[in-house]
């Protein structure tokens, strides 16, 4: 071997380090284009090309070995933070004849790549290790097709090249890259709209594109975009659009490692400022600068999303041979290619500008029909300038477009689709504005726009009879209600004005009313459509933060609601709107919350006057028959029912009447505190009932063991008795949820026992861990604290971005003041809590003690600093 001039490793590094940061910094400091990352990706490459070579020659490894750059590396394009993968390929046989020096070469190179502070995947294999282990698993083939010799031998780079060629299977490999796609797109969602998204990995990411390249070069149809567009497979306008939609997101990318000093490939809040600042964007009208940058991505995210669609199906008809399906003819515009509806010629739209719309309508009412070909998809991403103003305001592009949503089935899809192909916004040119557009309220998961699609997803399974079992109550309803359109525009418009400043409720009715009026909608049918826009919060404010046991409180809603057409209407629309908010907001109790106010509503519009007393004394005799089926004596009821006021009655149900009688009986003035707990009768979680010697802090240490045990708290009531006992019975869930809680109620009746009985002062509320959703966009906490409406009682409601320890915080405040505590409503929104107290106590009759009151509780739930 020719003599090799040493350099020290000591000195290798520096130079390593201090080129790559030369280059990062010029990179910082350059304008953010397209153009500036490429050149650093090049750069990057070269730079650590060198650096490798330069150790190669020094490792003395044998002349027929070779390094070879695989995987992303391999492209001759590194991000700041990537993989350096190599491949050491070796001859077979070679290791046979020099085991113990050839791997101390090896291993020393290795060595060597590591201290100078590259951090390789490394993989040591000879030829025909290489062909079977590639052979076998789809990743490590991928690897390897985007390979690159660095040093070594070229003649074996060539034959391993040129044999993993040979033995590359086609149509294997577009089935498995296929698979894998599917499965990465559901790991994340199958929606490119995630608020925090993956802008490698997710849907419309860089490894969409990737897949593609991947995929045309195992079947040698080309390596780059201008060679796929020369063999057909694309347009050179598509062409052009891939080039410039993934040099976008290389650009993101790259700023994203540039800030966040590492590998991140997720767009996360906390560096979505800090990158969106590198690109020098500012704020715009109420979009922050975040929001600016997330919507770009958006955009370039949804573009590649069609793109992959089309040139996937391209590349399956390639392959498979599948372009030469025979086809049946469904009408004149369209035909049935092997199950793809087929545009009648690539011109189509251009002829005929309303069979864009048809596509749609075909696609819903042609049984058999289970996606768009690769022609269609073309035609129609081709069309987009062709959906103005003139094509919104046509007659006959309005009845499509009810007719649409008139089908029996298929909104879902149908809208889903038209949303992927843009349609959706160039029709409804109020929905554009929201396509992409983030949400900074802690507790919705999805864009604007995916939000809307997921509520009309929702709406319309209440009318599946297969989807039944999920909301049985919401399906009953629907079964009967005659025009499921109305509920479905309603979907649409209802937060189509978010991101416009002032109410989106009352800006989206004046959208929903204009479109009522130019898609001829009845003046019946508008009404009823803009109603649900403008009061779509409406029935969940009230359920979650008003006293339902309050005759007057159903009265007021019964008469915003006007009949049980509007209600029914508003529950449907209300119960699919959260939840299609995020998984987090919804459950069971809350469930329950909406289901009591429609049934009390409903009985008041139907006439019913409210007779509290009749209503207590048929729930009370309910409850006398269940204490009956389960053995009890005759007026085992009657020590505890004595000792409490009508509210009690007004606020339980005959079950928990009946539970309480139970679990008391034997212990109505025991002068010990008593714990019950049981799996909630509503859903998960459980109910814990309270019995003990009331107390200034009882409330306050209730709390701090439930905070303490990891216990969310849903609901409280609590009441005090003749007698001076507190009685309170709590809706709680394990944070951890994979508890059963059903194993978890001894365990809670053991320990809160022993928390009630404890001496001393309260302990500190835990200052938990904030979120890193919390930290990123932090609520401004709200205090509101008000007489009730007939002065016998206060108000007050508090809404502030969650936390462990909250509702203890909270209650420790009132507990210092002496203030009682007849209702808790707690309300959590994903990382938001609107929580809605009934109060009373002498401290709030003052002025003076009142303002200080609110003063330490806007302290208790501010965030920490």
């Amino acid at each position: 071997m020719s003599s090799v001039q040493v350099i020290d490793s000591a000195i290798l590094r520096q130079q390593f380090k201090t080129g790559k940061q030369e280059l990062l910094q010029a990179f910082r400091e350059a304008r953010p284009t397209i153009a500036a990352a490429s050149a650093l990706m090049r750069k990057l490459a070269r730079h650590v090309d060198a650096t490798l070579q330069t150790l190669w020659r020094q490792a003395g490894l044998p002349e027929a070995a070779a390094l070879a750059a695989v995987g992303g590396y391999g492209r001759g394009e590194l991000f700041p933070y990537s993989d350096v993968d190599v491949l050491v390929l070796l001859p077979d046989g070679m290791e046979a004849h020099q085991p113990g020096a050839l791997k101390s070469s090896i291993e020393a190179f290795i060595t060597a790549c590591w201290d100078v502070g590259l951090e390789i995947g490394s993989s040591v294999r000879t030829l025909g290790e290489c062909l079977g282990e590639a052979a076998g698993d789809v990743t490590v083939q991928t690897a390897m097709l985007e390979s690159r010799c660095l040093a070594g031998s070229k003649p074996l780079y060539k034959r391993f090249e040129q044999k993993l060629a040979a033995a590359m299977d086609a149509r294997a490999f577009f089935r498995a890259k296929t698979l894998e796609m599917r499965q990465r797109h559901t790991k994340y969602a199958d929606t490119p709209y995630a608020l925090e998204p993956n802008c490698k990995e997710s849907p419309g990411g860089l490894r969409d594109l990737q897949v593609l390249i991947w995929i045309a070069r195992a079947a040698g149809l080309g390596k780059t975009w201008p060679q796929l567009a020369a063999k057909g497979l694309i347009t050179p306008f598509e062409s052009r659009q891939l080039q410039r939609n993934e040099g976008l997101l290389s650009l993101i990318r790259c700023r994203l490692h540039a800030v966040a000093g590492r590998r991140e490939d997720r767009l996360v809040f906390d560096l979505q400022t800090a990158v969106a600042e590198s690109f020098g964007y500012q704020p715009k009208g109420s979009q922050r600068t975040s929001e600016v940058l997330m919507r770009r991505y958006y955009w370039a995210a949804k573009a590649v999303s069609q793109l992959n669609q089309i040139l996937m199906l391209n590349l399956e008809e390639r392959i498979n041979g599948s372009a030469d399906a025979p086809m049946r003819r469904i009408n004149a515009h369209f035909l049935d290619r092997a199950g793809m509806l087929e545009v009648d010629g690539d011109d189509l739209f251009e002829r005929e500008p309303h069979a864009i719309l048809e596509t749609f309508l075909v696609y819903q009412q042609t049984p058999g029909i289970k996606g768009l070909s690769a022609r269609t998809l073309r035609a129609l991403y081709n069309a987009r300038g062709l959906m103005n103003s003139a094509f919104r305001r046509d007659p006959a592009n309005r009845a499509l477009f009810m007719q649409i949503l008139q089908q029996r089935e298929g909104q879902t899809h149908a809208f889903r689709l038209m949303n992927q192909t843009s349609v959706l916004g160039r029709y409804l040119w109020v929905f554009r504005r929201i396509v992409g557009q983030m949400q900074h309220d802690l507790f919705h998961v999805y864009t604007v726009d995916q939000h809307i699609l997921m509520v009309l997803r929702n709406v319309r399974r209440f009318f599946i009879p297969e989807h039944a079992h999920e909301y049985p109550f919401c399906s009953q309803l629907a079964a009967q209600f005659d025009k499921p359109h109305l509920l479905y525009i309603a979907a649409l418009f209802h937060d189509v004005a978010k991101g416009r400043g002032g109410d989106h409720s009352d800006l989206g009715a004046v959208e929903a009313r204009r479109f009522c009026r130019d898609h001829g909608l009845s003046k019946d049918e508008a009404e009823l459509v803009v109603f649900l826009v403008q009061h779509h919060l409406t029935l969940s404010r009230v359920a979650q933060k008003e006293d339902l046991s309050d005759p007057e409180v159903i009265a007021a809603f019964a008469r915003q609601m006007r009949d049980a057409r509007h209600l029914t209407a508003l529950y449907l629309l209300t119960v699919a709107d959260i939840r299609g908010t995020s998984p987090k907001v919804w459950n069971a109790w809350k469930g329950k919350l909406l289901e009591d106010l429609y049934r009390l509503t409903l009985r008041a519009l139907g006439g019913a006057k409210p007779n509290l007393e009749a209503d207590i004394e048929a729930r009370k005799q309910e409850a006398r028959q269940i204490l009956a089926l389960h053995s009890m004596l005759p007026d085992t009821e009657t020590p505890l029912w004595a000792t409490l006021a009508l509210s009690y009655f007004a606020r339980h149900d005959a079950g928990d009447l009946a539970w309480h009688a139970r679990s008391l009986w034997r212990h109505v003035e025991s002068g010990q505190p008593i714990v019950q707990a049981r799996p909630s009768p509503v859903g998960e979680g459980l109910q814990v009932l309270v019995y003990a010697p009331d107390q200034r802090d009882l409330f306050a240490r209730i709390c701090g063991y439930f905070d303490s045990a990891g216990f969310n708290i849903l609901d409280a009531k609590v009441h005090t008795t003749r007698s001076g006992y507190a009685l309170d019975t709590f809706q709680v869930i394990s944070a951890d949820s994979d508890q059963h809680h059903r194993d978890l109620v001894s365990l809670v009746e053991a320990k809160l026992g022993q928390a009630l009985t404890a001496q001393g002062a309260l302990p500190e509320p835990r200052r938990g861990r904030l979120s890193r959703r919390v930290k990123s966009f932090p609520f401004t906490p709200r205090i509101s604290l008000h007489p009730d409406e007939r002065a016998t009682a206060w108000l007050l409601s508090i809404s502030t971005s969650d936390r462990t320890g909250l509702l203890y915080a909270i209650a420790r405040v009132l507990a210092r003041h002496g203030i009682n505590l007849q209702l808790a409503k707690i309300s959590t929104l994903g990382e938001r809590v609107e929580d809605t107290f009934l109060l009373d106590g002498a401290a709030l009759q003052q002025n003076r003690s009142q303002l200080q009151i609110e003063t330490e509780l806007l302290d208790a739930v501010s965030l920490p600093a």
